[in-house]
């Protein structure tokens, strides 16, 4: 069984001014999606600004969300890292917690073989008993985990079950898909791309604009998943320009940028990440009025 099936949310860490973790903040976030209907809340990605934590800040936010959740929904923690040893740590701290499973980032800047990241994934995975899902995503970590190489690793290794995919390679994505004779869950890591993955077999997605419009999001799968074929096809083209406002600056610039817009109050970005050009903020506003959340 999935970890779970619809549109989880890749959830921002509000900061206070002093650059602290808002807890406060981030509890209303959870219930905000929660009411919002997002089937799953994904911790410490990189939309938490996972990189910018220190590990103690990283294991508290996965522990104080855990916590605030309370079994509602599955709550999947990010604890990938370039260092093996040290998503080792991470993973089986979150596992104590009680994570529901595991995000495991591509090792950035390291650019392992296919041989290194297999045996790093597996690494991590015998560590742990809860469920693990690869992330995929080259254009930030400069490395590209092969079709050949998940689809071994969701068939030798038990708990990797799946692969969060933001390569944006539909070939590539649809090569896994034939290869992995129904062991990987795919979750789409792109936002412009829930639908053509969930044809591919894709469970949902793991998702940034579920921040602002976690109903949409969530509907967009569940209407797949009902038969609605056109009605999540309508809905999935109708977000494209509120997608590309989101994207139109690194992640999470523009989607902390659009929950400020909304009241949410998230705080800024830590450093090197800086606030959202002017041109871009009005962009951004203009799309979220367009679509109908501002």
């Amino acid at each position: 069984m999935a970890v779970f099936t619809g549109a989880g949310v890749a959830i921002v860490t509000p900061f206070k001014a002093n650059g602290e973790v808002n807890y406060e903040k981030f509890g209303e976030l959870v219930e905000d999606q929660i009411a919002g209907g997002t089937d799953a809340v994904i911790v410490c990605g990189t939309t938490g600004e996972s990189s910018t934590l220190t590990h103690e800040e990283h294991l508290e936010v996965i522990r104080y969300c855990i916590e605030k959740v309370a079994g509602r929904i599955p709550v999947v923690a990010g604890t990938g890292s370039n260092c093996t040893e040290t998503a080792v740590y991470l993973s089986r701290e979150a596992e104590k917690y009680g994570a529901d499973a595991l995000l495991l980032v591509t090792p950035y800047y390291n650019k392992a073989t296919q041989k290194g990241l297999y045996k790093h994934y597996k690494t991590i995975a015998d560590a742990v008993k809860i469920p693990c899902i690869i992330y995929n995503v080259p254009s930030r970590t400069g490395c590209n985990v092969a079709p050949e190489t998940v689809a071994a690793l969701c068939k030798d290794v038990e708990n990797i079950v799946g692969v969060k995919e933001a390569s944006g390679n539909i070939a590539q994505i649809a090569k896994l898909m034939s290869l992995s004779d129904g062991k990987v869950d795919l979750y789409s890591g792109n936002d412009d791309q829930i639908l053509p993955l969930l044809a591919l077999g894709g469970k949902g997605v793991i998702s940034v604009t579920s921040n602002v419009a976690p109903r949409q999001t969530h509907d967009i799968c569940a209407k797949f998943f009902a038969g609605d074929v056109a009605g999540s096809c309508a809905e999935q083209l109708r977000m494209i320009p509120l997608c590309n406002a989101l994207f139109s600056e690194v992640n999470p610039i523009p989607v902390k940028k659009a929950l400020n817009l909304m009241g949410k109050e998230v705080g800024s970005l830590r450093s090197p990440l800086t606030d959202m050009e002017e041109a871009n903020a009005a962009k951004l506003e203009a799309a979220m009025k367009e679509y109908g959340i501002l």
